[in-house]
């Protein structure tokens, strides 16, 4: 059961074309692949955390040195829609900069977030998909 041509790392991300997706944590240990493919398939370049409007899903990569997680969830919901999501791009398990998967289902809540489903896009790193609960009202 081989993947088909047409459906890409970022294709299991739920990325459409049109959507503005947010980078952060950009790094040359970043994986290219999945870049361009997330690129591919919106149809557009990802901005960056200068851009300063609304964005229908971010992607943070992360690492276990990048500083506190909590605060990086935080920073990563500023210019995120309702209803959009933050995939949390991190080093797999025995990759350097890998973060504990306890790390990021304590720190998740914390940020107001829940997490939802993890996704694999990569070689080397590994999608964990974060949503901020529906508000009632």
């Amino acid at each position: 059961m081989g993947a088909t041509a047409a459906a890409g790392p970022a294709d299991r991300l739920g990325f459409k074309p049109g959507m503005v997706i947010q980078e952060l944590g950009w790094d040359n240990d970043t994986d290219d692949e999945l870049r361009v493919s997330v690129e591919d398939v919106i149809d557009a370049d990802m901005v960056d955390g200068d851009y300063g409007n609304d964005v229908d899903a971010v992607l943070l990569w992360w690492r276990d040195d990048d500083g506190d997680l909590v605060d990086g969830l935080v920073d990563a919901l500023t210019d995120l829609v309702g209803g959009g999501a933050i995939w949390l791009m991190t080093p797999k398990v025995g990759r350097a900069g890998s973060v504990d998967p306890a790390d990021i289902a304590e720190a998740a809540p914390l940020a107001g977030l829940s997490q939802t489903t993890t996704a694999a896009v990569s070689k080397d790193w590994a999608a964990t998909r974060l949503v901020a609960p529906k508000t009632v009202g």
